[in-house]
């Protein structure tokens, strides 16, 4: 499930200058796409600077998201892969964005459920982290669905 949504929805770039140009960049796929409206972009960053850095789930992988209050159109998800890292709040440094947009409290559960497999097997998290296209990346993911 996770690799079908993120199909035409990753990209990479060298850097961003902040955090929050971070999860702007991560969130367009989905806002190009009608998921989301800026509004939940708006409310991604508020999130931030309200509760911290709490989406750092792993060391350099944040899980940029928020509640949708009329933001989310339909549920999502996108990734950004950064070669240098953004600092987030409380100087956790960050290579690896997904963002998350969810209709409901439950239609995304199963993305989270399969983010998390990729994020608990070292070797899959390894090769990740190394790749460098997107095709990579969906076929890595395929691998562990």
């Amino acid at each position: 499930m996770l690799s079908q949504y993120l199909k035409n929805n990753v990209h990479f770039l060298n850097s961003v200058p902040t955090w929050e140009e971070a999860i702007k960049v991560a969130a367009q796929p989905l806002l190009d796409k009608g998921n989301i409206t800026r509004k939940y972009v708006q409310d991604m960053i508020e999130n931030v600077n309200v509760n911290g850095s709490y989406m750092v789930i792993v060391p350099g992988i944040a899980m940029p998201h928020a509640k949708n209050n009329g933001g989310v159109l339909k549920t999502g998800i996108s990734c950004l892969k950064l070669k240098d890292p953004v600092f987030f709040p409380e100087e956790k440094d960050v290579n690896i964005l997904f963002v998350l947009a969810a209709e409901d409290t439950t239609g995304h559960l199963e993305l989270i459920s399969d983010l998390s497999s990729l994020l608990i097997d070292e070797d899959v998290m390894v090769k990740f982290k190394e790749a460098s296209s997107e095709a990579e990346i969906i076929e890595l993911i395929e691998s562990v669905e």
